[in-house]
Formats: structure tokens, C-alpha cells, sequence
């Protein structure tokens, strides 16, 4: 049975139901082995960072924007002397990752099977349109959601938006997620439960501090334990 009032659910996609953190950090380490003529390999990952951090507002979240960056980075790198043979190994890469075959995190598809119809799901993700509805299609949990939402970026605007158009409002929501920077703090920001799933690799700029004196925030070890963490929440 639902928690006392807690009607819907939010979850994030990448790295909470699959993979996704791990084929960037693959990318990268072959990107520096490309540039290893040029500079040591941890400037290269500080230059590439820097783009990234630049970029996001003119490019998003997501494979094309790294791609983009790892561009960026190779022709600053190389004091604009970058053969166009190793711009097209990069634009390789880029491509490799964008069909990469999606890989299930461990209790993703058993949680939702068991909450679907109990609560109202809802995937919230963010990154590019295009590559973010593949993996959906092919992770085969498409059909355990109410409603799908891809959006540019996770705010507490947004979450509010959200779980009102598809629940109760955030007051009755809840959003589980990896990054306690986009999928828990700005969901307790809207008023929701904010759940963190911590996955070994995250991004630099998802890090921030756990808000651990907020009473709507809790953290399990994976997602197999939410079942009994709404047990509890009443």
C-alpha cells in the first residue's frame, strides 16, 4: 500500500535504473591517450572539465555536448594543430557511446514492477532529447511509467511543474535519483522526499553535500531497499 499520502514517484534514469556515468569515464581515458603528445593527462582532464563547465549552458547535458568539448579541448590542447584524423577518432567515440547497449542497474526493473500501480511513476531525466528516449526504448522498462519527462535541466521549478502536471503536487511526491545536486536537493527545494542511491561513479559537477538535517531526505544502498523505505515513511 502507498506511504500515507505519497501518491507519486519520481525517478532519475541515468546511473539510478542504468549505466551511464562509466562509458564517459571510458571516453575520457582514451581521449587523454590521444592527447598525451600534447599535455599531461591530468591537464588535459582539468581543460576538458573547464569546457565542459562552459559549454553546458550553450550545448546541455548529454553525449553530443561532451563530444563537443572533447573537441574544444584537443584544439586548445594542440595550440589549434589537432590532425583531423584525431578529430574524427573523437567523433568515433562520441558516436560509439550514443549506441552503446543499455545496461540495467541491479533491483531496477523488480522496484518498479513491484511499485507500478501502487504509486504513479514517473521518469525524470535529463540530457538530449534524442539519446535519452533510445535508452528508454531499449532498457524495456518504458511501460512501468505513467509519464516520461526529458528535460534541459532539474530545478525545484521544475519538479514542481512536474509533480503537479503528473500527481498531487510535490508535497505528495517523491524524487529517487544519484545525484544528490539535481535528483534530491532541489526535489526537497519543491517540497517532495528526496531519495538518494549513491552509484560509484558520479560526475564532478553532481557533487555537492547531502542535505542530511532536511526531514524529507533519506538514502538507501541501492534500489532494492525502497520498497521497505516507504514502508516506513508515514
Amino acid at each position: 500500500m502507498p506511504a500515507s499520502g505519497l501518491t507519486t514517484i519520481g525517478f532519475d534514469a541515468d546511473d539510478t535504473l542504468w549505466q551511464n556515468e562509466q562509458f564517459f569515464r571510458t571516453t575520457e581515458r582514451r581521449f587523454v591517450e590521444l592527447m598525451s603528445d600534447h599535455a599531461e593527462g591530468q591537464d588535459v582532464e582539468a581543460l576538458l572539465l573547464e569546457a565542459e563547465k562552459r559549454n553546458l549552458s550553450l550545448y546541455g547535458f548529454g553525449i553530443k555536448g561532451f563530444t563537443l568539448s572533447m573537441i574544444e579541448t584537443a584544439t586548445q590542447v594542440s595550440g589549434g594543430r589537432v590532425p583531423a584524423s584525431v578529430i574524427a577518432e573523437i567523433l568515433a567515440a562520441g558516436r560509439e557511446m550514443l549506441s552503446h547497449p543499455i545496461e540495467i542497474l541491479p533491483h531496477a526493473r523488480e522496484t518498479l514492477e513491484r511499485l507500478a500501480g501502487a504509486y504513479r511513476l514517473v521518469l525524470v531525466t535529463k540530457g538530449d532529447l534524442f539519446d535519452q528516449e533510445r535508452k528508454l526504448a531499449q532498457s524495456g522498462l518504458e511501460g512501468l511509467f505513467d509519464a516520461v519527462e526529458i528535460v534541459s535541466d532539474k530545478s525545484a521549478a521544475a519538479y514542481a511543474r512536474i509533480f503537479a502536471r503528473h500527481g498531487d503536487g510535490p508535497r505528495r511526491s517523491m524524487m529517487i535519483g544519484n545525484s544528490l545536486k539535481s535528483d534530491v536537493v532541489p526535489a526537497i527545494e519543491a517540497g517532495s522526499w528526496g531519495v538518494h542511491v549513491p552509484h560509484e561513479l558520479t560526475w564532478v559537477l553532481e557533487h555537492v553535500e547531502a542535505p542530511v538535517a532536511a526531514p524529507r531526505f533519506r538514502s538507501i544502498a541501492n534500489l532494492g531497499e525502497l520498497p521497505a523505505l516507504l514502508d516506513t515513511i508515514g
